[in-house]
């Protein structure tokens, strides 16, 4: 694997050129529409190379017995780390290391069921590439009784054939189609309605054939922070030996007031659940500044924090599969996949510049007179962040979402991790 920084003048010819890869290989891989390139984009080049790991200097290392650990050379070490002066190894400092050592992951897709065709016409593409499926197609009424939101018609089975465990997803999703805090509120509360809960999604589970539930419930009123955390220990009990799946709203101090993210103990979730996501995106969100989606200095502060919470074999993090696209001078943002992101920087003439302190890519361009500033992901963002999680110890990642095209970080999970089942 190799990542190729498009400069100016370069040519597709000459990229398949230089890492002997077919012209159509690479179009594939990147998602790229024609052989138009854009400066500053980032492409994904397949092929049989080592896999990159970050790793902190500790007392008693050298490079050699770095060598030995990782299965790789002295020289590889170095050419990975010019900066590294061979004669002194920092205590605490962080290097990247070659190695044919893969990373081992747990990998949860979301999907949301708005054109099954579709869906089933493109899952057979990344299905290796995931351990489970949660498929967002349920919501509850305010006494607690499930309800299918969304028809999830062949996924659980066809998820199954292809060696994916599938998950229901239950929303706390009001009829607007808004995440609502009252819902959650009045069910959560009451010792009633919580069972009524349970015992229909166990019911669909049944049903279904589902392998477990990812619970995401947004904006718990803070008040009823304790009940959620009875909800999912009276779930768990219920569910047994399936998976139960919690995803919660990133946080780097815990605030127990604060209406986004006051409704979650981490400590006790972490206690009660098989698997928790911290929803590591949206940094930068709809409605306010031009700002990074998932910068990765807050998702080493959200990482941090976490894990004196919850114990680094339950944890996964959350990274998007959209970026976003802000009226510059404004608030008004739309959304884009990862790969139209990369499409629009190419059809505008757009210069994408990578932010070293986010680690992310971003790029400006025009409609007329009115400018739009673009934060997205590339694949060279999520090799960071896959190196953050590997670096940490913890159990994987999820992605939000499995509609939006982002062909390269399928093509570098095939190659670069092994993905648990």
């Amino acid at each position: 694997m190799a990542i190729h920084i498009v400069q100016t003048n370069d040519s597709l010819w000459r990229i398949s050129q230089l890492y002997n890869v077919p012209i159509p290989t690479l179009l594939e891989v990147n998602g790229l529409e024609s052989s138009l390139l854009s400066p500053g984009l980032a492409l994904y080049i397949p092929g049989d190379t080592l896999t990159r790991r970050l790793y902190e200097i500790i007392p008693g290392d050298t490079l050699w017995s770095l060598a030995i650990r990782y299965q790789t050379t002295v020289e590889a070490i170095l050419a990975a780390n010019p900066q590294l002066n061979v004669n002194f190894l920092q205590v605490g400092q962080r290097i990247t290391i070659p190695t044919p050592l893969k990373m081992n992951m747990t990998t949860l897709g979301f999907f949301v069921p708005y054109s099954i065709p579709y869906f089933l016409s493109i899952f057979e593409q990344f299905a290796n590439q995931l351990t489970y499926l949660a498929v967002v197609s349920y919501s509850f009424t305010d006494e607690g009784w499930v309800y299918v939101d969304l028809p999830d018609d062949q996924i659980p089975t066809r998820a199954r054939q292809l060696n994916v465990v599938p998950l229901l997803m239950i929303r706390n999703i009001s009829a607007d189609g808004e995440f609502s805090a009252e819902l959650a509120g009045i069910v959560l509360e009451n010792s009633s309605y919580r069972a009524n809960l349970i015992q229909s999604l166990m019911n669909f589970v049944e049903e279904k054939d589902y392998g477990g539930i990812s619970v995401d419930f947004e904006f718990i009123p803070p008040t009823r922070r304790n009940d959620f955390v009875i909800f999912l220990r009276e779930l768990k009990l219920a569910l047994g030996d399936l998976v139960l799946h919690v995803n919660v709203h990133a946080k780097t101090v815990d605030i127990p007031t604060n209406p986004i993210i006051g409704g979650y103990d981490y400590r006790q979730i972490g206690e009660a659940a098989d698997i928790v996501a911290v929803m590591t995106i949206d940094y930068g969100y709809p409605g306010g500044p031009p700002n990074p989606v998932s910068p990765i200095w807050w998702v080493e502060e959200v990482i941090r924090y976490t894990l004196t919470e919850i114990d680094r074999s339950k944890l996964q993090i959350a990274l998007p599969m959209y970026g976003y696209d802000w009226i510059e001078g404004t608030n008004i943002t739309r959304g884009w996949s990862l790969n139209d992101a990369q499409n629009l920087a190419i059809n505008s003439g757009a210069v994408i510049n990578f932010d070293s302190t986010a680690m992310s890519p971003t790029f400006l361009y025009w409609i007329g007179i009115e400018g739009h500033i673009v934060w997205f992901e590339d694949i060279r963002s999520y090799e960071e962040k896959y190196k953050m999680i590997d670096f940490y110890g913890l159990v994987g990642s999820t992605y939000w979402e499995t509609r939006l095209p982002f062909p390269q970080n399928w093509a570098f999970i095939q190659q670069h991790m092994n993905v648990q089942k």
